[in-house]
């Protein structure tokens, strides 16, 4: 199964008390659904997936699969610093109906190369699904070079979708595709869309990312894969602002969920603590981008 084209990363929304607002869910799971994407991710690292218990995962996974209803395909986070628990999760993604996992390497002592591969190698042995690597430090603490990432997709083909999210993306993207020598990989980049088009121009297949408008994000990509280069960029560039400004660190996620509030998908777009809330001047800047961009 090759994985293409956009897939919005999910938030999980909660209501003011701090609970799951799965209703509020399926609506955003509509609202991206209508703006054409491919597929959904749950349980990723701006989905909250970190704040959320395992009963809170299993009920977030289920409304997900549940909701799309086949629509699109479901990639669910399976990230775990053990291997046991990362298998289970995974076990259970394929339970719930995810047509794939999205898996970065184990955060421990001394993690090498070598025991990536393993990682993976293992998880892919134990359970049958398709399996996307992120690529993303600061949640692993491991950078894995282009060859890594290729020598992966080699030795566990289960393996052969990756989302970027090291940068310069453009750039790895481009050592990516010449270390695989022509092997047929799917490459997502990430990071809020800041570096689509250029992801794309180096050889990326589609994006995984949960800006909030992801329309936007399937018009450069099917643009783009239809051969014009330049509507794509005339797609792109415009937006740029408010991708930048949205995937602000620290408080991106926050942002996003305001803007998903004002797209009349969540009631309530607060994250759980410990987690920043905007500012008057952060709002104020969010009215100036959002006018600007003329969304």
């Amino acid at each position: 199964m090759k994985l293409e084209g956009v897939y919005s990363v999910l938030p999980t929304p909660f209501t003011e008390s701090g609970e799951l607002d799965l209703e509020g869910l399926k609506r955003v799971i509509d609202l991206f659904v209508g703006a054409g994407v491919s597929g959904l991710t749950a349980l990723g690292v701006t989905s909250e997936v970190a704040r959320l218990n395992e009963a809170e995962r299993a009920r977030v996974l289920e409304t997900v699969v549940g909701h799309a209803a086949g629509r699109v395909r479901v990639v669910a986070g399976a990230t775990a610093d053990g291997l046991r628990a990362c298998v289970d999760y995974t076990r259970a993604a394929r339970e719930a109906g995810a047509d794939a996992v999205m898996i970065s390497p184990p955060r421990m002592l001394k993690l090498n190369s070598d025991a990536v591969v393993r990682h993976f190698a293992a998880v892919a042995s134990a359970v049958e699904i398709p399996i996307v690597v992120q690529d993303y430090p600061p949640i692993s603490g491991f950078a894995m070079e282009p060859w890594l990432l290729v020598r992966i997709a080699k030795e566990v083909p289960a393996a052969r979708t990756i989302k970027l999210e090291d940068p310069p993306t453009p750039f790895k993207t481009s050592r990516i595709r010449e270390a695989a020598q022509g092997m047929d990989l799917g490459i997502f980049g990430g990071l809020g869309g800041v570096f689509l088009l250029e992801e794309l121009m180096a050889g990326a297949t589609g994006a995984m990312t949960g800006f909030a408008y992801p329309e936007i994000l399937v018009k450069i990509v099917r643009k783009f894969h239809s051969g014009d280069v330049d509507g794509a960029a005339e797609a792109f560039y415009p937006y740029v602002p408010l991708m930048r400004f949205e995937f602000q660190e620290g408080i991106g996620m926050a942002i996003r969920k305001e803007v998903l509030k004002r797209r009349g998908a969540i009631a309530c777009a607060d994250i759980r603590p410990p987690g920043a809330k905007l500012d008057a001047t952060t709002l104020a800047a969010l009215d100036r981008v959002l006018r600007w961009s003329k969304v």
